[in-house]
């Protein structure tokens, strides 16, 4: 019989979990995510953490907070003041409400509370095997994105790409490229219809590795093109001197000959001049 113990997903992993599956339903739903671990900062002091922000079709903003389990009155009243921060709608995705309380209260401060199915709750191998799969579908899906066709990017890809890369948020990413966020996030929907960036990278992080990549590969192809232009120009460079050593070696011989032309009448001077005197 075995004695192996079934593997123990911590809090910290079940809450990742939760949170991939909660943004899997957003987007069923028809939300945009435009962030992940939205940090809130006041006066440069963070005092919290906005687990998703999403856009519906009309262009409201929601500050989105998963819950693992139920919705209690603290929570309904975490995801009210939080989205009121950050200027959004307040919006929670949970397995339902811990008391009539915390309904009433959702329902008071206008949360819109998403309850999930039970079809979610998963066990712990359950979830093992989901994680295991995801993470190797997403290193294919980047594999294919790095050693895969990619359509030929212009000046104008590479100064959105490099933004978006060297930006921890879409906000960052806008300002640096002088405008707003909308705009921005018009400009990404664009790369995706181009086949620019793939369809599957919606949240703004996927996106910004997507840009890291492109930009890592396009640094590989220069290099590679710039080495193989300087094996040509090598190649190049041993046939010229090839050429100018086959040059050189025809001088020498017609140098020697010339000599050779040179040196006869002088030569037959002289014996002449021995000639005369032995007669003599």
């Amino acid at each position: 019989m075995s004695s192996e113990k079934p593997r123990v997903i911590s809090g910290r992993r079940r809450g990742l979990a939760s949170e991939r599956i909660a943004i899997s339903v957003l987007e069923e739903l028809g939300y945009r995510v435009l962030e992940v671990g939205r940090k809130i900062v006041i006066n440069n002091t963070e005092i919290g953490e906005v687990d998703v922000v999403v856009e519906d079709s009309s262009g409201e903003k929601y500050a989105v907070e998963v819950k693992a389990g139920r919705l209690d009155v603290g929570g309904v009243r975490q995801a009210y003041v939080n989205a009121l921060v950050i200027g959004a709608k307040p919006m929670v995705i949970c397995k339902g409400f811990a008391d009539d309380a915390a309904r009433e209260l959702a329902e008071r401060l206008g949360v819109k509370v998403v309850q999930l199915s039970d079809v979610f709750l998963v066990e712990s191998e359950e979830l093992y095997s989901i994680v295991r799969e995801v993470v190797e579908e997403v290193l294919t899906e980047y594999f294919e994105l790095f050693y895969g066709y990619t359509v030929q990017l212009k000046q104008e890809h590479y100064e959105l790409l490099s933004a978006i890369y060297s930006s921890t948020s879409i906000e960052e990413a806008a300002e640096k490229l002088n405008v707003d966020v909308s705009a921005l996030a018009k400009r990404i929907d664009e790369l995706r219809r181009q086949g620019i960036i793939p369809k599957w990278a919606s949240k703004y992080s996927s996106v910004r590795r997507v840009a890291q990549i492109l930009l890592q590969k396009q640094s590989v192809v220069s290099a590679l093109e710039e080495s193989r232009r300087l094996v040509e120009s090598l190649k190049s460079l041993v046939d010229q001197l090839k050429v100018l050593q086959s040059t050189l070696h025809l001088l020498t011989q017609q140098l020697t000959k010339t000599q050779q032309v040179l040196l006869k009448p002088g030569k037959q001077s002289e014996e002449n001049k021995q000639v005369v005197e032995t007669n003599s």
